[in-house]
């Protein structure tokens, strides 16, 4: 494999850091990991030499190819399962009673793949039937955001391995996904409809018409120096409507992070 070195690490974790806010400077195995084979096929000797073609590709697109390839996150449905059943059985009652479940803006942040927003697309479907709201689901409930197109264009197109579907209780594989192949399920057009995907750099100023009842940042933050964290924790608190929740991955904490969050529960945070 063709070895990253040290100033070369430096020079591109210092250029993502700055744009994008994701700390690579101790990820040298990740880079070779990620752009190794790449690098070669393209017919570059070193890492310095490629990213400097990446960085003055006027048109932008082998620039993007490289943050695809570093920030794109290994994910899948159900995946730390406990937070959806909180959202399932405290969050969503609580968004029902302001508006009788006809509005409910939840953000899916560092969406990666899709796997996250359609695990938590299935969840409100569920908690709506019980409830007998179905006909009064939005045409959206969740927006679903990544840095990389990539991962997006992916989630987008909503067919997975089964491999990454393995936690999926049967009857809603079959209620919720159509299978294509051997080894490959589809997400239905019905499921498909409740989610926005959408391009957005986690350092930008968030926009939004109404707060969030919901933000999920999960296992986003921990490629984030604290700084960045603190920034984009903040930025979430002014965007959540008053009693909306964070949350965030198991592997992060907001200890020693300034924010006005109160505390919840281990990865869990509310705005009063």
């Amino acid at each position: 494999m063709l070895r990253l070195e040290e100033n070369e690490l430096q020079v591109i974790s210092d250029y993502i850091k700055e744009r994008y806010g994701v700390n690579l400077a101790s990820k040298s195995t990740l880079i070779e990991g990620r752009l190794g084979s790449y690098v070669k096929s393209k017919g570059f000797d070193t890492y310095g030499e490629y990213f400097e073609y990446a960085r003055k590709d006027t048109s932008g697109a082998e620039m993007a190819n490289l943050i695809n390839r570093l920030t794109t996150n290994h994910t899948f449905f159900m995946r730390e399962n406990d937070h959806f059943g909180i959202i399932k059985n405290e969050v969503l009652p609580w968004i029902e009673s302001l508006s009788g479940g006809q509005d409910m803006r939840i953000w899916s942040a560092g969406c990666s793949t899709g796997e996250e927003p359609y695990t938590l697309t299935i969840y409100i479907k569920e908690y709506l039937a019980e409830r007998g709201l179905t006909g009064k689901i939005p045409d959206t409930v969740i927006l679903a955001s990544d840095i990389s197109e990539r991962a997006l264009a992916s989630a987008s197109e909503g067919v997975y391995a089964h491999e990454a579907l393995a936690e999926m209780p049967a009857e809603w594989l079959e209620k919720y996904f159509i299978k294509t192949g051997d080894n490959s399920w589809k997400v239905t057009p019905e499921l498909r409809a409740n989610v926005a995907f959408k391009k957005f750099n986690l350092l930008d100023a968030i926009i939004t018409r109404k707060p969030y009842h919901v933000i999920l940042c999960r296992n986003v933050m921990i490629y984030f120096d604290r700084p960045t964290q603190e920034g984009l924790i903040n930025r979430y608190y002014d965007n959540l409507a008053p009693g909306g929740y964070l949350f965030i991955g198991h592997s992060e904490s907001l200890s020693g992070v300034k924010h006005q969050f109160e505390y919840v529960k281990p990865t869990i945070y509310l705005k009063r």
